[in-house]
């Protein structure tokens, strides 16, 4: 299985080839903008150093979201061009999903709230129970809501607000057993993620925004309609 991983969803620009005989050649440039100009390159200089053409490729594996709007279109445009031209499918991972993959493998039998920040004392959360199980589903939540829900018991956090979740956690309740704060998921972990992800109903990935844009249109600046 040879796969193509890719993530412009947060603060990263990454690209990634995971082939089962020579595990995974990745390249992640730290960003908070300019992944449209940067990503080309790199899946590029990944794809020559793996020593892989498009046409042998798998499958292409993307990251959907929750994220940056302008991100997400980036990446998975390039997802579905990509694999539309190689003639191979496309599978979309949530950001969240990616977080918590690594800590998922190394137990998985204690709950990981995964939070990113949404802005304005909110985050996107996901909080996975034994055997990577969803106990609460990808939401938007107030800080105070996202501490409620994960604060009955042993949990680890990770995420980009990590540590801001765990500067909330109530005293009465035992504090988290890890927090780790990083900016974006591992992009050999989006590969891994797509390589076992079932393709039983294919279909294009497709953004999870969680919320509508921050940008809003101007109708008192429209034109009218002829």
């Amino acid at each position: 299985m040879r796969v193509l991983a890719i993530d412009t969803a947060l603060e990263a620009c990454a690209a990634a080839v995971l082939d089962s005989e020579r595990d995974v050649v990745s390249e992640t440039l730290p960003m908070v903008r300019g992944h449209a100009e940067a990503l080309m390159p790199l899946i590029a200089k990944v794809m020559e150093r793996a020593k892989a053409k498009f046409d042998t490729i798998d499958r292409v594996a993307v990251t959907t979201g929750p994220g940056s709007f302008t991100g997400l279109r980036v990446g998975i445009s390039a997802a579905r061009g990509i694999a539309l031209a190689a003639g191979k499918p496309a599978v979309g991972l949530t950001t969240l999903a990616a977080f918590a993959a690594p800590l998922i493998a190394k137990d998985d039998t204690t709950p990981i709230l995964v939070a990113i920040d949404a802005r304005h004392q909110h985050v996107y959360m996901q909080l996975f129970g034994p055997a990577g199980r969803t106990l609460v589903a990808p939401r938007i939540a107030s800080l105070h809501d996202a501490v409620r829900l994960a604060a009955s018991g042993p949990v680890r956090i990770v995420g980009s607000v990590a540590k801001l979740l765990a500067e909330a956690w109530p005293a009465r309740e035992a504090p988290p057993l890890l927090v780790e704060e990083t900016s974006a998921p591992d992009i050999a972990w989006v590969a891994r993620l797509g390589a076992a992800a079932s393709l039983s109903s294919p279909s294009s990935p497709k953004p999870l925004y969680l919320r509508a844009p921050d940008a809003q249109p101007q109708d008192a600046a429209r034109l009218p309609r002829r």
